[in-house]
């Protein structure tokens, strides 16, 4: 079951076209927009939305250390670049940035054990989590509806 958008946003908008995929409804926007047409409040609305969750693998502890040694890494090369800064040569701030680099991977893979171990095997998986639609619909402002029409007219395949 399909439910029309409402509320203020939708007020004086008019649906030009419903869409399967996010894309063919973008490149419906992009032809008008190429044309000439005045997209300014223009609106693409996913309708019947869906929480879709995607696993991609088992969590070990392995890959906890690994996740957290990356993250790790990051923030201690970001930890050892500041205050790089404040050597006064190059050869002295190098340093700074490879122990920042390296402690930072240490710190992030215990972290990341001892966090994985927390949870007890409660959510042993990682995933991704999307939000999707199963129609597109674009709506422009009333009083250029027709010029989407006319413009739509000619767009082919």
């Amino acid at each position: 079951m399909s439910v029309a958008p409402s509320g203020p946003i939708m007020t004086n908008r008019e649906l030009i076209g419903s869409y399967d995929s996010y894309e063919e409804a973008q490149e419906v926007v992009d032809y008008l927009s190429d044309h000439g047409f005045a997209v300014r409040g223009t609106l693409i609305v996913g309708t019947g939305l869906h929480s879709l969750e995607r696993v991609l693998a088992r969590m070990t502890h392995l890959r906890a250390a690994g996740w957290g040694a990356a993250g790790g890494a990051w923030f201690g090369f970001l930890i050892g670049l500041f205050l790089a800064i404040f050597s006064t040569t190059v050869a002295a701030g190098l340093p700074l940035v490879l122990w920042g680099l390296l402690w930072g991977a240490v710190a992030g893979a215990i972290f990341g054990v001892i966090s994985h171990a927390m949870l007890r095997g409660r959510r042993d998986f990682i995933s991704e989590s999307a939000l999707v639609a199963d129609r597109y619909e674009v709506l422009v402002e009333s009083e250029h509806a027709a010029q989407a029409h006319e413009l739509l007219r000619g767009m082919t395949g």
